[in-house]
């Protein structure tokens, strides 16, 4: 690795120790001790869960159990058709299985034009109403996909480890980390009614430290890639901050966070966006900083006699084709997750200035674009730093062409 001298180490010390000290002093200081307590409402997410278990499964006359399936759609005003039989319903006898109800059972009628069909030993996941009458206390809210998931994970795991051996391992580490940041700090934070911009700043930055340092190792390397990230997040941030007070972006465009705001009014949905903004673009600008940053070293490690502005050029043509494939895949994966959303639009026949203008959509091409932008900077502030510091011993030599005598000189030292 180039050699980094101890005054650029005390400089660049300088600049991240009391970032990080005000980092641990924000989670000090924020830290909420647990998600707080409320009055359950009984309405989507806010519903009281149990397991249960599909014990019995049969076919059952859909006029039998009062189930008459619905069609969808309105009589044809053609000849009758001829009768197809009656309707056949599945009635699934569920037993809970946890709770103070375990081994209780009811019964639950599944038309056939219903999506979700039921088999014998099947687990799913049971809403639980109190105040209901008894036989409708329980209901099946959705199937139970733990093994899949859990399976789905370890799979995950095992590639990574084996692709990465230790580097994978740590990797590893750093994402448990992270994710208990995400759950023991940042949602409780912001469901005590703290800033949710703020709390995106400083758990997001407890995520970056942990997360590179870790992968990466204590080193100037990892440094760089760190001052490099910490100033794109402060670009996004400030652009996000500017466009959805422009763009009047309420952040309360779904049913989720119309939830959230019933049940903790004080939240400010608005700050609750803008702290997505921040967090989404995160784990991309970690890619791109870092990458950058190797970038600069192997260069500078292939051809020690490059100039800056030499080594900079080079780095920015990789640079620049990281740029075309992480946008790309940025937006790609906003427009993935709102996809059934665009299918109604188009349904609906709108034009797109039309579909772009609604909140909906206006909502994540601001968030598209902030994320964007702020993983385009990183790219020329990243890699330029990187030049500044792995040509810090240099001196003035920087001035002279390569390939001009310069190994013959610094032989002769």
């Amino acid at each position: 690795m180039p050699p980094v001298s101890r005054h650029l180490r005390k400089v660049i010390a300088a600049v991240l120790i009391p970032f990080v000290a005000a980092v641990v002093a924000g989670l000090v200081v924020l830290w909420p001790g647990g998600v707080p307590k409320h009055e359950r409402s009984g309405v989507g997410f806010d519903q009281q869960t149990q397991s249960g278990r599909v014990v019995k499964v049969e076919d059952v006359k859909c006029s039998d159990v009062n189930a008459e399936p619905d069609t969808g759609a309105a009589p044809s005003p053609g000849p009758a058709s001829a009768p197809s039989g009656p309707a056949v319903c599945e009635r699934a006898t569920i037993e809970v299985v946890s709770g103070k109800d375990a081994g209780r059972t009811f019964t639950e009628i599944v038309q056939p034009t219903q999506t979700r069909h039921y088999t014998k030993g099947q687990k799913v996941l049971l809403a639980y109403a109190p105040q209901a009458p008894r036989e409708l206390q329980y209901s099946v809210t959705d199937v139970d996909r733990a093994f899949p998931l859990w399976l789905l994970a370890g799979i995950f795991a095992a590639v990574v480890i084996v692709v990465g051996r230790l580097r994978g391992v740590l990797a590893l580490i750093a994402l448990v980390i992270s994710f208990a940041v995400l759950t023991l700090f940042i949602l409780p934070a912001i469901l005590h009614g703290s800033n949710p911009l703020l709390v995106a700043v400083i758990g997001g930055s407890a995520i970056m430290l942990i997360a590179l340092y870790m992968c990466h190792g204590l080193n100037a390397r990892t440094s760089v890639a760190v001052l490099g990230t910490l100033c794109s997040l402060l670009l996004i941030g400030v652009l996000g901050s500017v466009f959805i007070d422009w763009a009047l972006l309420s952040g309360n465009t779904s049913d989720e966070t119309g939830l959230i705001h019933s049940l903790y009014p004080d939240i400010e949905i608005r700050g609750l966006l803008l702290a997505g903004i921040i967090i989404g673009s995160l784990g991309v600008l970690d890619d791109v900083t870092v990458t950058q940053t190797s970038a600069v070293w192997e260069l500078r490690e292939a051809d020690p006699g490059a100039s800056r502005r030499r080594l900079y050029s080079a780095a920015m043509r990789i640079g620049r084709d990281h740029i075309a494939s992480v946008v790309n895949t940025l937006v790609l994966a906003y427009a993935g997750a709102a996809l059934p959303l665009l299918l109604l639009f188009s349904i609906a026949e709108r034009g797109v200035l039309a579909v772009a203008g609604s909140e909906l959509v206006a909502e994540e091409i601001v968030r598209t674009l902030v994320g964007s932008i702020g993983l385009v900077v990183a790219v020329p502030l990243t890699t330029a730093l990187a030049v500044l510091v792995v040509s810090a011993d240099r001196g003035s030599g920087d001035t002279v062409p390569a390939g001009t005598g310069r190994g013959h000189r610094r032989r002769a030292k």
